[in-house]
């Protein structure tokens, strides 16, 4: 799921290098989840559930996203 940017959702990013990170992509949140499950799908979104376990993902709020640009 690609996002629109109009509702809530994550950036997701992928541990590359010991300190640095590459954006995997940006996704809508889907409704009706707690907050581990949505940070977990839409980690398998943005990867179309092909992260490996021995990889590290971070799933950020979009808004937090900004926030932290400014």
């Amino acid at each position: 799921m690609v996002s629109t940017g109009k509702k809530p959702g994550y950036v997701v990013l992928r541990l590359v290098g010991k300190d640095k990170w590459q954006l995997v992509g940006d996704v809508d949140r889907q409704p009706g989840r707690t907050a581990r499950d949505a940070r977990a799908q839409a980690i398998r979104d943005a990867t179309g559930d092909k992260a490996k376990p021995s990889e590290v993902y971070r799933a950020i709020l979009r808004s937090e996203w900004r926030i932290g640009a400014e």
